[in-house]
Protein backbone atom coordinates (compact mmCIF):
# COMPACT_ATOMS: atom_id res chain seq x y z
CA UNK A 1 0.00 0.00 0.00
CA UNK A 2 0.77 3.62 -0.61
CA UNK A 3 -0.23 6.59 1.31
CA UNK A 4 -0.04 10.09 0.36
CA UNK A 5 -1.21 12.31 3.51
CA UNK A 6 -1.23 15.98 2.42
CA UNK A 7 1.74 15.70 0.00
CA UNK A 8 2.76 19.61 -1.78
CA UNK A 9 5.56 19.69 -3.91
CA UNK A 10 6.41 23.46 -5.61
CA UNK A 11 8.89 24.83 -8.02
CA UNK A 12 9.44 28.72 -8.50
CA UNK A 13 9.43 30.03 -11.96
CA UNK A 14 9.96 34.15 -11.86
CA UNK A 15 9.38 34.39 -8.41
CA UNK A 16 5.93 32.05 -9.25
CA UNK A 17 5.46 28.55 -7.30
CA UNK A 18 4.09 25.86 -10.20
CA UNK A 19 2.58 22.90 -7.65
CA UNK A 20 3.46 19.59 -8.72
CA UNK A 21 1.30 18.55 -5.71
CA UNK A 22 -0.61 20.54 -3.47
CA UNK A 23 -2.43 19.14 -0.57
CA UNK A 24 -2.61 15.04 -2.21
CA UNK A 25 -3.88 13.04 0.03
CA UNK A 26 -4.19 9.36 -1.36
CA UNK A 27 -4.09 5.67 -1.01
CA UNK A 28 -3.08 3.65 -3.71
CA UNK A 29 -3.66 -0.08 -2.72
CA UNK A 30 -1.36 -3.54 -2.27
CA UNK A 31 -1.01 -4.62 -5.70
CA UNK A 32 -2.97 -2.33 -7.87
CA UNK A 33 -1.97 -1.65 -11.66
CA UNK A 34 -2.24 2.26 -11.55
CA UNK A 35 -1.62 4.49 -14.82
CA UNK A 36 -0.09 7.63 -14.04
CA UNK A 37 -1.84 10.04 -16.13
CA UNK A 38 -0.82 14.17 -17.14
CA UNK A 39 -0.46 16.64 -19.58
CA UNK A 40 3.57 17.09 -20.44
CA UNK A 41 5.03 19.19 -17.45
CA UNK A 42 2.43 18.26 -14.99
CA UNK A 43 4.74 16.42 -12.74
CA UNK A 44 4.16 12.95 -13.36
CA UNK A 45 7.99 12.00 -12.96
CA UNK A 46 8.57 14.13 -9.85
CA UNK A 47 5.58 12.30 -8.00
CA UNK A 48 7.08 8.83 -8.73
CA UNK A 49 10.46 10.10 -7.35
CA UNK A 50 8.56 11.10 -4.54
CA UNK A 51 6.46 7.96 -4.70
CA UNK A 52 10.27 6.28 -4.63
CA UNK A 53 11.95 8.27 -2.26
CA UNK A 54 14.47 9.96 -4.73
CA UNK A 55 12.88 13.13 -3.83
CA UNK A 56 11.31 15.03 -0.44
CA UNK A 57 8.13 16.53 -0.32
CA UNK A 58 7.82 20.51 0.45
CA UNK A 59 5.35 19.42 3.10
CA UNK A 60 3.08 15.85 4.05
CA UNK A 61 4.35 12.36 4.06
CA UNK A 62 4.45 9.37 1.94
CA UNK A 63 3.99 5.93 3.23
CA UNK A 64 4.99 3.18 1.41
CA UNK A 65 4.03 -0.50 2.45
CA UNK A 66 6.99 -3.34 1.23
CA UNK A 67 9.57 -3.14 -1.49
CA UNK A 68 9.28 -0.51 -3.96
CA UNK A 69 11.74 -0.18 -7.33
CA UNK A 70 13.48 3.09 -8.56
CA UNK A 71 11.65 4.91 -11.43
CA UNK A 72 12.46 2.33 -14.03
CA UNK A 73 12.95 3.41 -17.07
CA UNK A 74 15.70 6.55 -16.27
CA UNK A 75 19.02 5.49 -16.29
CA UNK A 76 20.37 8.18 -13.73
CA UNK A 77 20.98 4.98 -11.29
CA UNK A 78 23.55 3.34 -13.63
CA UNK A 79 27.29 4.92 -13.02
CA UNK A 80 29.03 5.66 -16.47
CA UNK A 81 32.00 4.78 -15.10
CA UNK A 82 31.44 1.79 -13.62
CA UNK A 83 31.07 -1.71 -16.10
CA UNK A 84 27.97 -3.13 -16.32
CA UNK A 85 28.74 -5.77 -13.54
CA UNK A 86 30.57 -3.38 -11.44
CA UNK A 87 26.51 -1.51 -11.70
CA UNK A 88 24.60 -4.12 -11.16
CA UNK A 89 27.27 -5.83 -8.39
CA UNK A 90 26.70 -2.14 -6.63
CA UNK A 91 23.09 -2.74 -6.80
CA UNK A 92 22.71 -5.68 -5.38
CA UNK A 93 24.46 -5.03 -2.56
CA UNK A 94 22.07 -1.94 -1.84
CA UNK A 95 18.77 -3.91 -2.04
CA UNK A 96 20.57 -6.65 -0.21
CA UNK A 97 20.60 -9.49 -2.49
CA UNK A 98 22.72 -12.32 -3.90
CA UNK A 99 24.78 -10.32 -5.87
CA UNK A 100 26.66 -13.29 -8.03
CA UNK A 101 22.89 -14.49 -8.76
CA UNK A 102 21.45 -10.87 -9.85
CA UNK A 103 25.05 -10.45 -12.40
CA UNK A 104 23.82 -14.09 -13.75
CA UNK A 105 20.65 -12.98 -14.57
CA UNK A 106 21.45 -9.47 -15.65
CA UNK A 107 24.15 -10.97 -17.76
CA UNK A 108 21.91 -13.59 -19.52
CA UNK A 109 18.88 -11.23 -19.59
CA UNK A 110 20.65 -7.51 -21.01
CA UNK A 111 22.64 -9.88 -23.56
CA UNK A 112 25.91 -7.94 -23.30
CA UNK A 113 28.15 -10.16 -24.20
CA UNK A 114 31.98 -8.85 -24.24
CA UNK A 115 30.40 -5.52 -23.13
CA UNK A 116 28.84 -6.18 -19.57
CA UNK A 117 32.65 -6.25 -18.38
CA UNK A 118 33.41 -2.71 -20.28
CA UNK A 119 32.80 0.72 -18.73
CA UNK A 120 29.02 1.93 -19.13
CA UNK A 121 30.30 5.02 -20.59
CA UNK A 122 30.80 2.97 -24.07
CA UNK A 123 27.14 1.72 -24.64
CA UNK A 124 24.73 2.79 -26.86
CA UNK A 125 21.49 4.21 -25.44
CA UNK A 126 19.75 0.57 -25.98
CA UNK A 127 22.69 -1.38 -24.93
CA UNK A 128 22.29 1.00 -21.56
CA UNK A 129 18.29 0.54 -21.46
CA UNK A 130 18.65 -3.29 -21.64
CA UNK A 131 21.17 -3.14 -18.63
CA UNK A 132 18.41 -0.89 -16.68
CA UNK A 133 15.85 -3.02 -17.55
CA UNK A 134 17.53 -5.74 -16.04
CA UNK A 135 18.88 -4.75 -13.07
CA UNK A 136 15.04 -3.96 -12.02
CA UNK A 137 13.78 -7.14 -13.32
CA UNK A 138 16.64 -9.20 -11.52
CA UNK A 139 15.15 -7.85 -8.10
CA UNK A 140 11.50 -8.60 -7.06
CA UNK A 141 9.69 -5.71 -5.93
CA UNK A 142 6.27 -5.60 -4.35
CA UNK A 143 5.47 -2.47 -6.59
CA UNK A 144 7.11 -1.12 -9.36
CA UNK A 145 7.60 1.98 -10.88
CA UNK A 146 7.21 2.64 -14.76
CA UNK A 147 8.41 5.64 -15.87
CA UNK A 148 8.07 5.33 -20.16
CA UNK A 149 10.05 3.22 -20.92
CA UNK A 150 10.95 2.44 -24.46
CA UNK A 151 11.12 -0.75 -26.05
CA UNK A 152 14.98 -1.63 -26.40
CA UNK A 153 16.44 -4.23 -28.44
CA UNK A 154 15.22 -6.35 -31.07
CA UNK A 155 11.80 -8.46 -31.48
CA UNK A 156 13.43 -11.43 -29.59
CA UNK A 157 14.48 -9.32 -26.69
CA UNK A 158 11.37 -7.46 -26.03
CA UNK A 159 9.29 -10.66 -26.33
CA UNK A 160 11.72 -11.96 -23.36
CA UNK A 161 11.54 -8.22 -21.74
CA UNK A 162 7.61 -8.87 -21.74
CA UNK A 163 7.59 -12.41 -20.32
CA UNK A 164 9.78 -11.77 -17.80
CA UNK A 165 7.72 -8.50 -16.77
CA UNK A 166 4.29 -10.24 -17.12
CA UNK A 167 6.09 -12.21 -14.28
CA UNK A 168 7.12 -10.03 -11.82
CA UNK A 169 3.54 -8.30 -11.91
CA UNK A 170 1.75 -11.10 -11.33
CA UNK A 171 2.54 -10.91 -7.80
CA UNK A 172 3.20 -7.09 -7.64
CA UNK A 173 1.53 -3.71 -7.99
CA UNK A 174 2.62 -1.33 -10.44
CA UNK A 175 3.03 2.76 -11.10
CA UNK A 176 3.28 3.27 -14.18
CA UNK A 177 4.00 6.33 -16.88
CA UNK A 178 3.35 5.99 -20.63
CA UNK A 179 1.58 8.23 -23.23
CA UNK A 180 0.55 5.23 -25.14
CA UNK A 181 -3.21 4.98 -24.08
CA UNK A 182 -2.82 1.17 -25.90
CA UNK A 183 -0.08 0.19 -23.12
CA UNK A 184 -1.85 1.77 -20.02
CA UNK A 185 -4.95 -0.04 -20.77
CA UNK A 186 -3.08 -2.92 -20.99
CA UNK A 187 -1.32 -2.80 -17.84
CA UNK A 188 -3.37 -1.17 -15.56
CA UNK A 189 -6.58 -1.62 -14.20
CA UNK A 190 -7.03 1.37 -12.34
CA UNK A 191 -5.61 5.23 -13.05
CA UNK A 192 -4.81 8.77 -11.64
CA UNK A 193 -4.99 11.46 -13.30
CA UNK A 194 -2.62 14.79 -12.03
CA UNK A 195 -3.48 18.11 -13.13
CA UNK A 196 -2.91 21.26 -11.54
CA UNK A 197 -1.97 20.28 -8.77
CA UNK A 198 -4.28 17.62 -7.79
CA UNK A 199 -4.50 14.13 -8.18
CA UNK A 200 -7.88 12.30 -8.92
CA UNK A 201 -7.71 8.42 -8.41
CA UNK A 202 -10.40 6.40 -10.96
CA UNK A 203 -11.63 2.45 -10.88
CA UNK A 204 -11.04 2.84 -14.82
CA UNK A 205 -8.38 3.29 -16.94
CA UNK A 206 -10.69 4.82 -19.71
CA UNK A 207 -12.64 6.84 -17.30
CA UNK A 208 -9.24 8.39 -16.43
CA UNK A 209 -8.24 8.68 -20.20
CA UNK A 210 -11.22 10.65 -21.02
CA UNK A 211 -10.85 13.00 -18.07
CA UNK A 212 -7.33 13.74 -19.15
CA UNK A 213 -8.29 14.51 -22.86
CA UNK A 214 -11.16 16.91 -21.32
CA UNK A 215 -8.48 18.50 -19.20
CA UNK A 216 -6.38 19.16 -22.17
CA UNK A 217 -9.77 20.53 -24.19
CA UNK A 218 -10.67 22.74 -21.24
CA UNK A 219 -6.81 24.21 -21.11
CA UNK A 220 -6.23 24.76 -25.12
CA UNK A 221 -9.88 26.77 -25.09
Amino acid sequence: MIKLDGVTKAYRYQGIPKYIARDISATIPKGAKLALIGRNGAGKSTLMAMIAGNLNPDRGRISVAGAISWPIGLTGTIQGDLTGIQNVRFLGRIYGVDTDELVDFVGFFADLGLNYAEPVRTYSSGMRGRLAFGMAMGIRFDTYLIDEVTNAGDAAFRKKSNRVFEDRLANAGLIFISHVEGQMRERCTSAAVLEAGGLTLFDDVNDAIAQHHENLQIRAS
